[in-house]
């Protein structure tokens, strides 16, 4: 209870003298520096919202243009045209003012007004250079002169230093493609995957959909777009996820990896205490403001910086009907679970950041406590990694109140949550493809129980140094989880930033007054019990039935595929082609996520990647047509590939349009035979690459040693396969793939993949 009496600031007792007032000034001490830092953010906070506010100007803007009217005032001319006399006119407090006075007041409203106007016309104007995207679809060096104008006009827009969510003002809305240009996409994406009469058929309905009911949601939904910043995102989050009522761990979740070949430290509280001190450096980041936007690689056009506001101290909480996400503006501690045990674990005191060492010291304290978990503690975590509905009835019922809620609210209300695991992980020993796998499946679900699903994400920290993350989907995509795990912060920050010494151990000094993590209390009843043993069952034998295989591929990368003028990922894309009609005899529908962050509060986007020209390659190499005209259909087929990633990134996809569409219809209470039966088509191939974004903090050239393995995520569809891929540097594309036991095994199609990648 040491803690306790720490947190006590003043205690008194009733005497027969009277009242002894007993005060604690070192409590008072860190209440004092605690609401220090609060209001530090709250001042950081105003003066951020102000900066971004007047962007593309400047706050010091608004001196120049009062100067400047002061100036033309002073010289007998008036710039206002006799605006500034007339706001003289109706100035209230005219009687109590000098003449002098009352004309530089006037001046300083009018001046003011003036810039008001000058940033809401520079903003307007940044925003349709935004909304201009034909430069995606010019070659290079062939640029127009429309083009180069263009990009000399954002730059000399985009020169100011901008903070992380300067551009989200003015940045375009997503647009409303035409129906019948979105219904022509779509039948030209399954006419390689249907027969004749399937085809015939698809024509039909899609015409009777367009004649019929079509231009009626189509009116709805263009509404919708004039009222709501993004017309696709409150939708997607709402019904592909937080609506969904089956596991969100394997089929939601995703994971990311540690280093491939370096572990920097193999002492467990060490990597701990270091990667808990880079995430919450990289809060520090966020809440500041000081990341720099992320942007189209090669360019200064800014992408979205929405979903970065609910990283930290976020949690998918369940309902019976509906999940909901919340988020807290701020949080001082993590959530740790070792053997079963829970622990809070405070991370800030006095207001100041603990150093790694002192983190490192905590943890160790965590990982040297004997206690044993109490009753129903230990799985408790099953209840996120099963079926939503009983949870949300578990949570009403039993953690809504009492030392349950105290608890629970520790555990979502953390900046994030960290498992212990017991387990040791990574490529090592005598089958180290095998061990990569085992890793794979450790971070997509582990035991079921130890990791807390709900949370935005959980970094988990194996017993010989090794880490990883799994973050739950509905609040952001790869990409943005991504640029905070991989090489782009945390693992180099890690790594080349914070360090070790020479034994293994965080650097920095420890006091050692800190008091001890926190554990956990909880009073779980047999009834929750018994529904932990259920969830448990239903999250056991999902994750009994997922394989993956990581396949990190050496023989050539991105390099390579450049000198032969292709894109890296098409040419991938088309790889999986291949490796999928070797191995199942067939082409099937391809899914390969494509963000729509040029647009405000943009997500994702499908990119149907089997088109006619990948099928007429993939068809052209299995029979053996000569060399010069397989290559010549690769290139037809890339270049249709990156066609449709450029037409998905620019707003003119198919499936987010098309599954608008269908929610409009459900609202109105109509029926759509098109939209059901394109909605109801299953994704067999799932694709995704992971980005390497911003490599700011360390040189991938110099240090080749520490390349990311990315990530992964389980198969969307019974019958097919999960894809993820990262392209790192320029000599080696690190692959995950998952599929369910039951229908497939991973390792054929890897063959395949392996040997399809040496069609170039």
């Amino acid at each position: 209870m040491a803690e306790a009496h720490q947190a006590v600031a003043f205690q008194f007792t009733i005497t027969p003298e009277g009242i002894d007032l007993h005060l604690s000034y070192q409590a008072l001490s860190q209440i004092y520096l605690s609401g220090l830092r609060s209001w530090k953010k709250r001042i950081s906070r105003i003066k951020n919202r102000i900066i971004k506010g007047v962007y593309p100007a400047s706050p010091s803007s608004w001196l120049f243009v009062v100067i400047a009217i002061l100036a033309t005032m002073y010289m007998q001319s008036d710039p206002s045209m006799g605006l500034i006399a007339k706001i003289r006119e109706h100035l209230p407090l005219s009687l109590s003012l000098s003449a002098q006075g009352q004309t530089v007041l006037s001046v300083l409203l009018f001046s003011t007004l003036l810039w008001l106007s000058l940033i809401l016309a520079l903003r307007f104007c940044l925003k349709l250079l935004l909304s201009y995207h034909r430069w995606m679809f010019e070659l290079h060096g062939r640029i127009s002169t429309k083009t180069k104008v263009w990009a000399t006009l954002v730059r000399l827009l985009s020169s100011r230093k901008p903070l992380l969510y300067s551009y989200q003002t003015s940045l375009p809305h997503l647009p409303v493609p035409s129906i019948k240009d979105t219904l022509e996409r779509y039948l030209e994406s399954v006419k390689p995957l249907l027969d004749v009469d399937g085809f015939q058929r698809m024509t039909r309905l899609a015409a009777e959909f367009e004649k019929s009911l079509g231009n009626r949601l189509q009116k709805y939904l263009k509404l919708k777009a004039l009222w709501a910043t993004n017309y696709v995102s409150d939708w997607w989050e709402e019904y592909v996820y937080l609506r969904s009522r089956s596991p969100i761990m394997v089929n939601s979740n995703y994971y990311g990896m540690d280093f491939l070949y370096v572990t920097p430290t193999s002492t467990q509280a060490a990597r701990a205490g270091n990667t808990i001190t880079a995430l919450f450096l990289y809060r520090r980041k966020v809440n500041r403001e000081e990341l720099n936007p992320s942007r189209i690689p090669g360019t200064v056009i800014p992408l979205c910086a929405a979903q970065c506001e609910r990283m930290f101290n976020t949690t998918r909480t369940p309902g019976e009907e509906t999940d909901v996400l919340q988020h807290w503006q701020d949080s001082e501690f993590v959530a740790v679970y070792h053997r079963g045990r829970y622990f809070r674990l405070w991370v800030y005191r006095a207001g100041r950041l603990l150093s790694p060492r002192e983190i490192q010291y905590q943890i160790q304290r965590i990982l040297d406590d004997p206690s044993p978990p109490s009753p129903g503690e230990d799985k408790l975590g099953a209840l996120t990694a099963g079926n939503r509905t009983p949870w949300a009835q578990m949570r009403k019922q039993f953690f809504s109140s009492g030392v349950n809620k105290r608890s629970l609210d520790c555990i979502e209300k953390a900046a994030f949550f960290v498992t212990l695991d017991d387990q040791e992980e990574g490529m090592m020993g005598e089958n180290p493809s095998v061990n990569l796998d085992r890793y794979a499946k450790s971070l997509l679900h582990g035991k079921c129980y130890d990791r807390w699903f709900d949370k935005s994400f959980s970094v988990v920290v194996y017993k010989n140094g090794k880490n990883g993350l799994n973050a739950e989907h509905s609040w952001a995509d790869a990409p943005i989880v991504a640029h905070l795990w991989e090489v782009s912060f945390t693992l180099a920050t890690d790594a080349f930033h914070l360090g070790y010494t020479a034994d293994g151990n965080c650097k920095g000094e420890i006091e050692h007054s800190l008091p001890p993590p926190q554990r956990l209390s909880w009073d779980i009843p047999l009834q929750v019990q018994m529904q932990v043993s259920e969830s448990l069952a239903v999250a056991q034998a999902l994750a009994d039935d997922v394989d993956c295989h990581v396949f990190p591929f050496r023989e050539f990368g991105k390099g390579r595929i450049k000198k032969m003028k292709l894109s890296p990922d098409s040419f991938v894309q088309l790889a999986l082609q291949l490796a999928y009609y070797r191995d199942r005899g067939t082409f099937c529908l391809t899914y390969e996520a494509s963000m729509t962050r040029l647009f405000r509060e943009g997500r994702t986007e499908t990119v149907r990647s089997s088109s006619n020209e990948s099928c007429a390659f993939v068809l052209a190499l299995e029979a053996g047509e000569d060399r010069e005209h397989c290559h010549k259909l690769l290139r037809k087929a890339a270049e249709k590939h990156q066609n449709l990633y450029r037409l998905a990134m620019t707003g003119s996809g198919i499936d987010r349009h098309l599954f608008c569409l269908y929610v409009v219809s459900k609202y109105l209470g109509v029926e759509s035979p098109f939209l059901k039966e394109v909605l109801s088509e299953p994704w067999r191939l799932s694709t995704s690459q992971t980005p390497v974004q911003q490599m700011e903090l360390f040189d991938l050239v110099n240090h080749p040693e520490f390349i990311s393995l990315g990530g992964g995520f389980g198969p969307v569809a019974d019958d097919g396969y999960g894809v993820s891929y990262i392209i790192m540097g320029e000599e080696m594309i690190n692959f995950h793939v998952s599929c369910n036991f039951r229908s497939m095994n991973c390792l054929p199609v890897f063959m395949k993949l392996h040997r399809s990648f040496l069609i170039h």
